[in-house]
């Protein structure tokens, strides 16, 4: 969707979510000698101000990061990220999940990334190009055409906005065209949970295919605003690392509480 920028929503409750188990997933991947691809089929800018006035405009950031950074331990790998980023970059940073993962992947893991928002392209090459291959093409499209990746073994987060409805029946069709060609790969799906339940047939569509080591992690939340209709996050992972469930659950009691 070529209207969606994520600055709007950036460190909100679902970000919260979706960084924390992708840096877990990524921390333990990465304890292992073996080299890692990384790659992204909606990547956004890759930096976010949330002192930036689209950020202010939705104050999604104020029930998100602001809110719940301190139920964190300090050496959990979400909160090391983070206070590298803001170390780097300012107080009011926040890392997408492309600068997340340079931040947790080691120097010789190649990182892929799509964007195809002409505005987040740009803003994502100028941060990443020191890292990553910065890609403006359909995310899907670049998937299917690199993996499997070199090295083989690596993590793909699937990432859309969800604000075509048609994406929710494009994900499943996806996934089993890219997990014929890449059965080993950790595929990393996010959605959101709406009042309409309108993630519910991708999530059928998906466990119908039986695919292997899944972990499914949903959290609840009030909605960040009046008027918003999400009230929660998932994130379905195929092939999730050792850590994952235990992860998904410590997520869960945090967000219950």
């Amino acid at each position: 969707m070529l209207s969606y920028q994520h600055i709007y929503h950036a460190g909100n409750p679902a970000d919260l979510h979706k960084h924390a188990l992708l840096a877990v997933m990524l921390a333990r991947m990465t304890e292992k000698p073996k080299g890692l691809s990384y790659l992204e089929t909606h990547s956004g800018r890759g930096l976010y101000d949330l002192s930036s006035a689209e950020a202010l405009k939705t104050g999604e950031a104020a029930a998100g990061i602001e809110a719940r950074a301190g139920a964190f331990a300090p050496d959990h790998p979400y909160m090391q990220a983070l206070a590298r980023v803001r170390a780097k970059y300012g107080a009011t940073a926040y890392p997408g999940s492309p600068l997340l993962a340079a931040e947790l992947l080691r120097p010789g893991d190649p990182m892929t990334l799509a964007e195809l928002h002409p505005q987040e392209h740009a803003a994502l090459a100028r941060t990443m190009n020191f890292r990553a291959k910065v890609h403006r093409q359909d995310g899907y499209e670049m998937a299917l055409s690199l993996c499997p990746p070199d090295p083989k073994r690596g993590l793909l987060l699937v990432d859309p906005s969800y604000e075509v409805k048609s994406e929710y029946d494009a994900v499943p069709a996806f996934v089993k065209k890219l997990h014929r060609k890449w059965n080993v790969g950790v595929v990393a799906i996010w959605y959101p949970i709406l009042k309409d339940g309108r993630h519910q047939p991708m999530l059928r569509a998906l466990e119908s295919q039986t695919l292997p080591k899944v972990v499914k992690s949903e959290v609840a939340f009030p909605p960040v605003r009046d008027g918003h209709g999400m009230i929660g996050s998932g994130m379905f992972v195929i092939n999730a690392p050792f850590g994952t469930q235990d992860e998904a659950e410590g997520l869960q009691a945090l967000f219950g509480a």
